[in-house]
């Protein structure tokens, strides 16, 4: 039986989009986008611009979860967090179909990726792929995969925001928890239109405002009113910020 298009009241997320400025956020997140997606260099070369981009993602990721950004090239790399990050961005286009379909497969996908230099061999098949067996974890899981897979009609980059606090308030894996809440995010702002040849790089973004996106992290945690509110405008703003930097990447290539 086909899925039911969720309405305005029974949808569970569209009570943040009457958020004071959440819909202008949107607005203005979707629009950068626009322009980097129209840059001639990314009408007829998108994907050479688009490895770039996911490159440039995979580093200010692991940054974020503390490798050097001066660790490696991205091709022979010897910081654990990074090396991970570089793989899970070469694995992202072969999830794009899972991800749509069985999230927490792909989420286990993207986890035994990221971490498989994070911990010790003998627990390779106990740890990698395999989130917390917490009832609260598996039940908030369930509800994030049923809404990337159709629950929700939210603008997508709220349900971008959505997925990334989600994973990282509830840390489902013993490690690399940021590293794959980012790359599920950039799955869904794919998956969902909003950046669907990847060519931004918000994760740019949150590096340079780490001390702000750790705080609106830990208030969407929270689940208040404002910490939601601070939490949507910080990623809204940090797409704007990755479109620029999609756009240097594009210029560079002209």
């Amino acid at each position: 039986m086909p899925k039911v298009a969720p309405t305005r009241t029974s949808d569970p997320l569209a009570p943040l989009l009457e958020l004071p400025g959440v819909t202008e956020a949107v607005e203005k997140a979707r629009s950068s986008l626009v322009a980097v997606h129209n840059h001639p260099v990314n009408q007829r070369g998108w994907p050479a611009t688009a490895a770039e981009a996911g490159l440039r993602a995979a580093r200010a990721s692991a940054a974020l979860d503390g490798a050097p950004l001066d660790a490696g090239d991205g091709t022979a790399v010897s910081d654990p967090v990074l090396a991970g990050a570089v793989r899970v961005a070469e694995e992202l286009g072969r999830l794009l179909g899972i991800w749509r379909t069985s999230p927490l497969q792909a989420l286990a996908r993207l986890h035994l990726v990221a971490a498989a230099d994070l911990v010790p061999a003998e627990r390779h098949s106990t740890e990698l792929g395999r989130p917390t067996t917490s009832a609260q974890v598996s039940a908030r899981l369930s509800l994030l995969a049923d809404l990337v897979t159709g629950a929700t009609a939210v603008p997508a980059p709220v349900l971008v925001a959505v997925v990334h606090g989600e994973l990282l308030a509830l840390e489902p894996f013993p490690s690399a928890n940021g590293v794959v809440a980012r790359a599920a995010a950039r799955l869904t702002a794919v998956s969902a239109g909003l950046d669907p040849k990847g060519l931004a790089v918000p994760e740019v973004g949150h590096l340079r405002s780490a001390a702000e996106y750790r705080a609106a992290a830990g208030e969407f945690a929270g689940g208040s009113r404002e910490g939601l509110t601070r939490w949507l405008l910080h990623c809204c703003a940090q797409w704007e910020a990755g479109a620029s930097e999609g756009l240097s990447i594009a210029k560079s290539r002209e």
